[in-house]
């Protein structure tokens, strides 16, 4: 559970990172709400991160874009059928959570980062909604999910807080590379440098 929960996290962090350097407009969002509901305090902690509503849709369209398990391996527990295909029993049956995540038919413009998407829905991490299950659903949800989601969650909220993040001199967002890499927790093929400087306005000279 702790190493599903370590690499997982650090994989869908680099992921956040990216698509918010690629799309400006939700940095300086994300860094607004960070930055006043944590005025003039010198450390983020866990407990500050409860009050940043924008923040976790930033983290609920990462894990729609780029889930950390894109394919889910499940056992038949019965034979059944399936639009048209008999399942056998115990046969594995794969879920593929990446691509129901950007299926055009749950999703309107899926393959664009929009965080506003999930506000005033019901669509949480529960695997009540099988238009988006990065952690799975039923008996077999993942169950490091809060383990994982606290890995993330105060990490990129302090990487907002303190720092201003910049591309390279010479290149724009349009350089970074988001070929994704094989394996278990699909992380990007490539690595990628961005610039950070220092910005805590709200400490005391």
């Amino acid at each position: 559970m702790f190493s599903a929960g370590s690499e997982t996290s650090s994989t869908t962090l680099d992921w956040a990172m990216v698509e918010l350097i690629r799309n400006p407009h939700v940095m300086e969002k994300a860094q607004e709400e960070v930055r006043q509901a944590l005025k003039e305090k010198k450390i983020v902690e866990e407990s500050d991160v409860q009050t940043l509503k924008y923040l976790k849709l930033v983290i609920k369209e990462t894990l729609r874009m780029h889930p950390p398990v894109p394919l889910m391996p499940r056992a038949c527990r019965q034979e059944c059928q399936v639009d048209g295909y008999t399942i056998p029993l115990k046969a594995t049956v794969v879920v593929n959570v990446w691509a129901i995540g950007r299926d055009p038919e749950y999703w309107v413009d899926p393959e664009s980062f929009q965080p506003e998407r999930f506000e005033n829905n019901s669509i949480d991490f529960l695997g009540n909604k099988f238009e988006y299950i990065p952690f799975g659903a039923g008996r077999r949800i993942c169950p490091g999910m809060n383990f994982g989601l606290a890995n993330v969650e105060l990490p990129l909220a302090q990487l907002l807080y303190h720092f201003e993040w910049k591309m390279p001199k010479g290149m724009s967002s349009k350089n970074i590379d988001m070929t994704e890499a094989n394996g278990m927790a699909v992380s990007r093929k490539d690595d990628h440098f961005i610039v950070p400087t220092v910005c805590n306005p709200f400490t005391e000279e």
